[in-house]
């Protein structure tokens, strides 16, 4: 099966392409339908939760395109902030701008500075716009991550372009920045296994 995922980041498309090729999903990005040179839409992403986002971008892009399509969208919540300072679903959106990923570093060290290491976790959800009859959408634990430190002290080698977050990310059971684990171990943190079986369920498979 060939499905349009509903992004333009090349960092997302490639984990998710990885994970879900195990199941015979064939995935392009919005990149591949602008080389295409297919007008892409902007959705104004204004939900208030990942569920809300998630819909926004799969309807528009499924009305622009008439493919099958499914997009995602995730919240970042600690368990140690005021609710004030709780990202949510304006992880790279603070104060009306849009952070590149060295100003997402930048401000989520402050917050870890300010308020210690931070205990952090992403809320995921998922919309899939098979045709105009077969709709599924899901926002539940079975998506959440695990739970991991956010620490002002970012990995001191490693970056990846597109997951600024993730060099600044402690897997709580070992102790380890994520890019310390065993290789292959950082895409199960960057693409739940709620995902795959979201799509084992919906398919059938």
């Amino acid at each position: 099966m060939k499905l349009l995922f509903g992004t333009g980041n090349q960092a997302k498309l490639s984990v998710m392409r990885s994970r879900l090729e195990t199941i015979g999903i064939e995935l392009i990005g919005l990149n591949d339908l602008k080389a295409e040179g297919k007008s892409i839409p902007e959705v104004l992403e204004n939900g208030n939760t990942p569920l809300e986002n998630a819909k926004l971008k799969a309807y528009a892009y499924y009305e622009a395109f008439h493919m099958p399509v499914f997009s995602c969208d995730s919240g970042l919540y600690f368990d140690n902030v005021p609710d004030e300072v709780q990202p949510g679903v304006h992880v790279r959106n603070v104060k009306g701008k849009h952070l590149s990923d060295e100003e997402m570093q930048e401000y989520y060290c402050g917050i870890a500075r300010q308020y210690g290491n931070l205990v952090a976790r992403y809320h995921n959800a998922i919309c899939f716009i098979m045709d105009e009859n077969h709709i599924y959408e899901a926002m539940d634990p079975s998506l959440y991550s695990e739970k991991f430190i956010l620490t002002d002290k970012p990995h001191s080698a490693i970056r990846k372009k597109g997951f600024p977050l993730d060099s600044m990310s402690i897997d709580m059971k070992t102790n380890k920045y994520y890019y310390d684990l065993e290789e292959g171990e950082l895409e199960q943190f960057a693409v739940e296994d709620g995902v795959l079986q979201f799509f084992k369920g919906v398919l059938g498979l």
